[in-house]
């Protein structure tokens, strides 16, 4: 028997989410055993079946994990690691094959190591809806610093853009984060607005008809 505390542990989860998910896979037919309190067990003779994915949803998987690993930062490039590990884990004998002859590479030459730690403290400061206070260099050497709203990142092939709210201009910005010199948390939050969000910057790169870096000059 395992109980909802200990499988919420396992899976990283609240008990309330662990609950709700047994109540689910119990009216989908899945013959669950136990109730609250006293844990769980699923009754022998039943298999749930096993992940259907193409050979090619396989190596999209395994190619997508790999790019994330070698490209994003430190943490995201973990997460990734131990995504692939599950993944591999619960892949027929058939698709594991797959995955393990995979060829699809994407080596690690350390070129902008900065814009690892980078990438976390963004990352994280986007998930908390943190105000970060940022010095940084334009494409003609010009140094300036201003606070901004995290919203998203996107990336263009070597290079990572931070999308923000910038204080300062009252505008969005794209910011080049190998051309950061310095990202320090405020300690501030913010709160997304329907015009000051990701999901408005994108529409309003649509309905311009251009991309990030042309709307206006990047980090300016």
């Amino acid at each position: 028997m395992a109980t909802a505390a200990l499988l919420a542990e396992r899976l990283e989860v609240s008990e309330r989410t662990i609950y709700r998910d047994i109540r689910d896979l119990s009216l989908s037919g899945v013959p669950i055993e136990g109730e609250a309190g006293c844990g769980y067990r699923l009754l022998p003779g039943y298999d749930l079946p096993a992940l259907m994915f193409t050979a090619g949803e396989v190596e999209a998987l395994v190619a997508a994990i790999r790019l994330v690993q070698t490209w994003s930062g430190e943490t995201l490039a973990q997460d990734a690691g131990t995504a692939e590990e599950k993944l591999i884990g619960v892949l027929t004998p058939q698709r594991r094959a797959v995955a393990e002859r995979c060829r699809i590479l994407s080596p690690d030459f350390n070129k902008y190591p900065q814009v690892k730690i980078w990438f976390d403290v963004f990352h994280t400061a986007i998930g908390k809806l943190q105000v970060l206070h940022i010095s940084y260099e334009d494409e003609k050497g010009r140094v300036s610093r201003r606070n901004v709203h995290p919203l998203g990142l996107t990336f263009w092939g070597e290079v990572w853009l931070l999308v923000a709210w910038c204080e300062s201009r009252e505008d969005y910005r794209s910011f080049r984060l190998d051309r950061c010199l310095s990202v320090t948390p405020t300690g501030q939050y913010f709160y997304e607005r329907p015009d000051r969000s990701l999901a408005d910057f994108i529409k309003v790169q649509k309905d311009e008809g251009c991309l990030p870096e042309t709307k206006k000059p990047i980090g300016k």
